[in-house]
């Protein structure tokens, strides 16, 4: 059996290699917080989707924007595609291939920005988002691990946080969203 304390510390570790990964990021994050800008100064609004951790991520982020990070300042539109009855409806009547797409078809306009989040790259139904996103005249960013999947390059922006393990890909997502955030907190005074 392993000893707790070693795995906390191999943990570090490896949370350490990807902070580092995270952090040559900036320049991408600058170029999703100007898609944010641009769209939000527009009118327009930030859908989000995701599945398992990526989903509950995708909540997070929506959540931190809506409400607030850090400072009091007024809500910015977002939208994490994750209503359980609108995922069950979806899947149920055209599979679950399509949950988020539907959602994009429906919710989005020219000018919002669909963020996507995926370690993989891989997932079909976050792949179909992005259809319908490009469909709907959207603008994308992807978080994504390991090589980008299926996913790179078909994005405005992407922040490629080039782990294996998923767990440490979305504690570098975690990194990068709460850094946009305080970005959100100053432009949103």
């Amino acid at each position: 059996m392993a000893d707790p304390a070693d795995l906390l510390r191999r943990a570090v570790d490896e949370a350490h290699e990807v902070v580092g990964l995270a952090g040559k990021l900036g320049p991408q994050l600058g170029a999703a917080c100007g898609l944010l800008e641009a769209s939000w100064n527009a009118g327009g609004k930030l859908l989000v989707c995701g599945n398992g951790g990526s989903c509950a991520d995708a909540m997070h982020l929506a959540e931190e924007l809506v409400a607030r990070f850090q400072a009091d300042r007024r809500g910015l539109a977002a939208i994490a595609l994750t209503d359980p009855t609108v995922l069950t409806c979806c899947a149920n009547d055209f599979g679950y291939d399509h949950v988020f797409a539907r959602q994009v078809e429906a919710l989005g306009k020219p000018g919002d920005v669909l963020a996507v989040l995926s370690t993989s790259g891989n997932s079909p139904n976050v792949v179909t988002a992005l259809d319908a996103a490009e469909r709907t005249g959207l603008r994308t960013i992807a978080f994504l691990g390991k090589d980008g999947g299926k996913i790179r390059g078909r994005c405005d922006v992407e922040l490629l946080v080039p782990a294996t393990k998923a767990h440490r890909i979305q504690e570098g997502h975690k990194l990068l969203f709460h850094t946009l955030c305080e970005w959100a907190d100053e432009y949103a005074k």
